[in-house]
């Protein structure tokens, strides 16, 4: 399988002493031709962003300048007579003003997002060259689990369900042991047998005396 692949690399950007240059410059052509001119900064600012927008102000600000130039120049002396005169210079003026704005406002959007474009390319290009240490948690392997043979499908062991044991049954009572008082009641007896007897035969000797 490929992968995505790097998009279109970003050509480093000019100096900005360079940029700053060129700046000046045409907005000083702009000026010191009054306006005349102002189409030569939507030319190049058309072809640096070459977006269709910035080329259809660039043909926008060339049909101003033209239509100006045509209208100064229909008035009869050196000076501006008629309204179309002051149109065609409320025009030019006008133009001009709008152009430098645009043009400085673009052109200065435009190269800050190359450059930054251009150092973020630049540091993604370090990172994949030079990849920073390895972290253990990405590192480290988890031991594989070992594998079961292969055999028979034997169905897994029913629950174990506990048999009901019956009942214990409860011995039959025992018979107390006799107490101390029943040994003396006991006795006792004994001795009160012995007594009747040894007095029938004290008896029975004095009889027959």
């Amino acid at each position: 399988m490929q992968g995505h692949g790097y998009g279109q690399p970003v050509k480093q950007p000019p100096h900005i002493a360079w940029l700053v240059l060129l700046r000046v410059l045409f907005v000083a052509i702009g000026l010191f031709s009054v306006g005349f001119l102002a189409w030569a900064m939507m030319l190049r600012l058309a072809a640096v962003t070459r977006r269709s927008l910035d080329w259809g102000l660039f043909i926008a600000v060339l049909a101003a300048d033209i239509l100006s130039i045509a209208l100064l120049a229909m008035e009869p002396g050196d000076e501006i007579r008629t309204a179309a005169g002051d149109f065609a210079m409320f025009l030019l003026l006008g133009t001009l003003v709008a152009t430098i704005a645009y043009y400085l406002a673009v052109d200065i959007r435009h190269f800050m997002r190359r450059e930054q474009a251009y150092a973020a390319q630049r540091t993604a290009q370090a990172a994949y060259a030079h990849p920073g240490p390895a972290s253990p948690y990405t590192t480290a392997t988890v031991p594989p689990a070992p594998a079961m043979p292969a055999g028979p499908h034997t169905p897994p062991p029913m629950p174990h369900t506990p048999v009901p044991r019956p009942p214990l049954t409860t011995p039959p009572p025992q018979r107390p042991a006799p107490t101390h008082i029943e040994q003396v009641r006991a006795e006792l007896d004994e001795l009160s047998d012995y007594l009747r007897k040894h007095d029938g035969r004290h008896g029975s000797h004095e009889s027959g005396r």
